[in-house]
C-alpha cells in the first residue's frame, strides 16, 4: 500500500485542531467538528490501514533524509497498528466524554482545551507511525509539549506546580537520557532504522547495557519506578485529561516506546544475552509491587487508578521482558486489555464527581443505588485490573505467566499473582461501599442519566472491556504476528 495514507490518517486530528479556534463562539460546531475528527482518523485506520497489516504487508514512507542513517520516516508494523487501533478507538468515546464533563461543570478556556486535546491524537498516532528512533524521539516531544496545557488546564498554583513536575520528568527525562541514548546508538551502528529483531550487532556489553538502561527510563511516560511520580501528580488535570494519560495516549505511548526498544533495537537474542530480560524484568517488578501498595493507601479515587496504571504498565513490560513467544504475546495484549478497562475506571471517576460532586472514597457509600450503571461498570473495569473473566486481561496475564514459566523467572510469577490479588483489595471494597453502603440523605435527587455524554461512553467502554474477552480476535491476530516474527 502507498505510504501516503499514514499522512491521510495524521492530517483529520491535525487540520481539525487549527479549525477550532474559528469557531470559538459556536461550542456546537466546534465540539461536532472533534467528534468527526476522531471518527474519519478510526476509520482511515481500521478500514484502510488495518487490513493490509493483518495481511502481513508493511507500510513506509521516508518524507525527509538529514544523514546518512538519519531519517524522517513513517513505518507501520502489526505492532504500531496495535497501538494505533486503540488510540484512535478510545479517542471516539473519550472525546465525546470531554465533551460531556467539559460543558457538565461549565469548564473554562473549552476552545483551548479542545485544541489541544484534538492535537494529541495526532502525536500519538505520529508514535505509532515511527519509522525510526528519531521520528520516534520527535512524536514523543510533540505529544509531552501539547499534553501539558491539559494537565495545567485549571492554571491555579497546584496545577502550575503539576505541570512543571510533567514536563520535568517528560521532557527533561527524555532529552537527558532519551536522546544520549540514541546518539550513543547512532555512534556505534551508523542506523536509526527499527529492524524486527533489532538492529544493534556491536558495542561492548557495558555500553549497550546502558543504552538499554537509557531507553527504558528516557521513555519516562512508561512510569517505571522512581520516575513514575508525574502520572498521580498529573491528576489535578480534568478526567478526561486523566483518561488521555492513561489509556488512550500518554502512558501507552511510553510502553509502547520501552517494547519498540526490546523488539526492534536490541531484539530478543541480545536481551537475553546481555540480561537485559533480567534488567526490565527487576525494574518492572518493583514498580508493580511498590505502586499497588500505594494504591491501597489513596482516598482520592483518581489517585488510586492513577497508581493502578502504574502498576499495570509495568506488568506489560514484564511479559515482554520475558523476550519469548507467551511473554511478548500477552505484554502486548495487556496493552489492550488494560486500556478499555482502565478508561472506564477514569470514566466513572469523572461521572461521580460530575452527578455526584465526590473525589473520595470515603464519600461513596451508596453511591451505586444511584448509579447503577456507572458502579456496574466500575464493576467491570475493576475485575479487568485483576484478570478476571470474562475481561481480556485473564488472557493478556495468562500469556504473561507462561512467558514467565517458559523463561524460569518464577520469582517475576509471584510478583504478578501477588498483584492480581492486590487488585482486588484496591477496588472491590469501593464496589461493597457503592451497592451495601446507605447512600446520605441530602444527595436523593442525583440521577446519573441527566448527564448521558459523561455515563453512555463509559457503558461503551465497559461493554468492550467484556467484548474483547469473548472475541479478542483483531488485536490478538496484530499481536501474535509481532510474537510470531520475533520467535
Amino acid at each position: 500500500m502507498n505510504g501516503e495514507i499514514l499522512i491521510y490518517a495524521l492530517l483529520p486530528s491535525l487540520i481539525a485542531a487549527f479549525m477550532l479556534p474559528l469557531f470559538k463562539n459556536n461550542p456546537n460546531l466546534r465540539d461536532g467538528i472533534t467528534v468527526i475528527a476522531t471518527i474519519i482518523t478510526f476509520l482511515f485506520v481500521a478500514f484502510l490501514v488495518l487490513p493490509p497489516i493483518l495481511d502481513g504487508e508493511k507500510i513506509s514512507l521516508t518524507l525527509f533524509k538529514f544523514a546518512e542513517g538519519i531519517t524522517f520516516t513513517l513505518r507501520l508494523d502489526a505492532f504500531g497498528m496495535f497501538f494505533a487501533l486503540i488510540t484512535s478507538s478510545l479517542w471516539v468515546v473519550t472525546n465525546i466524554y470531554a465533551i460531556g464533563y467539559m460543558r457538565s461543570l461549565k469548564e473554562h478556556s473549552q476552545t483551548r482545551f479542545f485544541f489541544y486535546f484534538t492535537i494529541s491524537i495526532f502525536a500519538a498516532l505520529g508514535i505509532a507511525f515511527s519509522g525510526n528512533l528519531l521520528t520516534l524521539f520527535i512524536f514523543y516531544e510533540i505529544l509531552s509539549i501539547v499534553t501539558y496545557p491539559l494537565v495545567i488546564h485549571e492554571r491555579d498554583a497546584k496545577s502550575m506546580r503539576s505541570g512543571t513536575e510533567y514536563l520535568i520528568y517528560l521532557i527533561g527525562g527524555s532529552f537527558l537520557l532519551q536522546l544520549v541514548a540514541i546518539l550513543l546508538i547512532y555512534g556505534i551502528s551508523g542506523t536509526l532504522e527499527f529492524t524486527h529483531g533489532g538492529f544493534i550487532n556491536m558495542g561492548s556489553p557495558i555500553l549497550l547495557t546502558v543504552i538499554f538502561i537509557f531507553l527504558m527510563y528516557g521513555y519516562t511516560k512508561a512510569a517505571l519506578f522512581p520516575l513514575h511520580r508525574w502520572l498521580p501528580t498529573a491528576m489535578v488535570a480534568p478526567t478526561p485529561v486523566s483518561a488521555l494519560l492513561h489509556a488512550v495516549a500518554v502512558v501507552v505511548a511510553g510502553v509502547f516506546c520501552v517494547m519498540r526498544t526490546v523488539f526492534d533495537v536490541f531484539g530478543p537474542n541480545l536481551m537475553h544475552a546481555l540480561n537485559l530480560d533480567i534488567i526490565l524484568g527487576v525494574a518492572a517488578s518493583i514498580t508493580i509491587l511498590i505502586s499497588i501498595i500505594i494504591a491501597m493507601m489513596q482516598d482520592n479515587l483518581k489517585l488510586r487508578i492513577a497508581y493502578s496504571t502504574v502498576n499495570q504498565l509495568s506488568i506489560m513490560m514484564l511479559g515482554v521482558a520475558m523476550a519469548n513467544y507467551h511473554g511478548i504475546l500477552g505484554g502486548i495484549l495487556h496493552i489492550a486489555s488494560h486500556s478499555f478497562a482502565k478508561i472506564t475506571l477514569f470514566f466513572v471517576a469523572g461521572a461521580i464527581f460530575v452527578v455526584a460532586g465526590k473525589k473520595l472514597i470515603s464519600k461513596m457509600d451508596g453511591i451505586g443505588k444511584k448509579m447503577p450503571l456507572t458502579m456496574i461498570a466500575f464493576f467491570v473495569g475493576s475485575i479487568g485490573m485483576a484478570g478476571i473473566p470474562p475481561t481480556l486481561s485473564l488472557i493478556s496475564k495468562l500469556n504473561i505467566g507462561l512467558g514467565i514459566i517458559e523463561s524460569g523467572y518464577l520469582i517475576f510469577l509471584i510478583v504478578i499473582l501477588i498483584s492480581s490479588l492486590l487488585d482486588l483489595v484496591v477496588f472491590l471494597p469501593i464496589v461493597f461501599k457503592a451497592f451495601f453502603k446507605k447512600f446520605p440523605e441530602e444527595n436523593v435527587n442525583i440521577r446519573e442519566m441527566d448527564y448521558p455524554l459523561v455515563v453512555i461512553p463509559l457503558i461503551i467502554t465497559a461493554l468492550f472491556t467484556v467484548l474483547l474477552f469473548i472475541n479478542p480476535t483483531v488485536f490478538f491476530e496484530l499481536a501474535k504476528i509481532v510474537a510470531e516474527n520475533l520467535k
